[in-house]
């Protein structure tokens, strides 16, 4: 039996891995649960799950939580510290970091060095943190087993392959609801657009990434530190069926991919059984119904966040920080209706540039990389401003 916790139990993600527990009563078992500020939601997952302890956001969230009604023998916490408590709570063996942005990074690292088994579905924690993620992982001899699906998929390639052997990483991806339109239609789209993702449901954030393909380019910083890969060993190509996950070409010229249901439960159950496999919650992919696959070269001038990620990456060591720090302030203003949809890789472009100006900074400490990517938010936001009064 492995019990498991989750970091954004709430989310889209966070109730695919439930589905999986429900899946295999006999096998696994909740003993956290964390969430934002669903209160009503958590109580309810509470009551069903009976986990050792949850968590929320805020004060005032878990307050609600108390209303709502929570079992005497779950305790109950909030803020960063109750998030690490779950994180690194006894009855843990494998965490789930399913909770977006970087809220979840001090507890995903506590989880680390209290052992836990990590199962990946948060790329901005590698993004901003991947040496010290991976570096904590090696010396406390603990697995990192990705989530996202395109990872997840080149983790299966892999396999346990010498490094030796591999030739490059394909990343696939859908290429959002825009892939077929014009750069003039493009200064037009409206939140509401941009959340119709075509093949995955996923929360606001990371829909609006894959529409301007910055998901993809957070993907290829997320690759670099999970497999040890240089970026000019990892590329894209758009695949909008969604059924070919990811691809690893191996030195003699062979193709490994990976083919599946476009279902979170998948990866999430992949992840928890490892390395065993177990048998599927849902059907099997029926490959006479998939039509053809098609796969082409992404569009970088209709979007380039996919070149502005690269870029960080082969830049200073923390500039995928100012990246994502950028990146999440973009796209929040884009939300609210503050800044226009080509606008966003503007901004990111903007705070990229400052930061490749100023004294190299190699965060090599968490301090560091909070204090980098404080200073990023606040660029970020002054660039945001500063589009909007154009």
């Amino acid at each position: 039996m492995k019990h498991i916790a989750i970091l954004g139990s709430t989310g889209s993600i966070g109730r695919s891995a439930l589905a999986v527990v429900d899946a295999h009563p006999d096998r696994l078992a909740v003993a956290g649960l964390a969430a934002g500020a669903n209160a009503e939601r958590l109580a309810a997952q509470a009551e069903r799950y009976r986990p050792a302890v949850v968590s929320l956001a805020s004060a005032d969230a878990l307050a609600a939580l108390r209303r709502h009604g929570l079992p005497e023998t779950v305790a109950a916490g909030c803020g960063a510290e109750g998030l690490t408590a779950v994180a690194t709570h006894p009855a843990v063996d494998v965490v789930l970091c399913a909770s977006s942005g970087t809220a979840a990074l001090e507890a995903a690292l506590a989880a680390i060095d209290a052992g836990k088994t990590i199962a990946l579905a948060n790329k901005e924690v590698l993004v901003m943190a991947g040496d010290l993620m991976m570096a904590a992982a090696r010396r406390r001899g603990v697995p990192i087993l990705p989530v996202d699906s395109e990872h997840n998929a080149i983790h299966q390639c892999l396999d346990r392959r010498p490094p030796a052997e591999v030739a490059r990483l394909l990343l696939t991806a859908s290429g959002g609801p825009f892939r077929e339109w014009p750069a003039a239609r493009l200064r037009t789209v409206t939140p509401e657009e941009a959340l119709r993702h075509p093949t995955w449901s996923m929360g606001p954030k990371i829909t609006v990434d894959s529409a301007t393909l910055m998901n993809k380019g957070l993907e290829v910083i997320e690759a670099r530190w999970l497999f040890d890969v240089p970026a000019d060993r990892i590329d894209v190509v758009v695949h909008p069926q969604s059924i070919v996950h990811s691809l690893v070409e191996l030195r003699d010229g062979s193709l490994l991919a990976q083919l599946g249901a476009t279902d979170m439960r998948l990866p999430i159950q992949y992840a928890f059984s490892y390395p065993e496999r177990w048998e599927a919650p849902l059907p099997g992919l029926d490959l006479a119904r998939c039509g053809p696959l098609a796969f082409e070269e992404p569009a970088h001038d209709r979007f380039p966040c996919l070149g502005l990620a690269y870029r960080a990456l082969r830049g200073e060591p923390g500039l995928p920080v100012v990246l994502n720090a950028a990146n999440e302030v973009a796209v929040a203003a884009f939300l609210e209706g503050r800044l226009a949809f080509p606008a966003i890789p503007a901004v990111i472009e903007e705070v990229l540039d400052a930061g490749a100006a100023r004294p190299a900074a190699v965060p090599d400490s968490l301090a560091g990389v909070r204090e980098l990517d404080r200073w990023a938010r606040e660029r970020g936001a002054t660039a945001v401003a500063g589009i909007q009064s154009m």
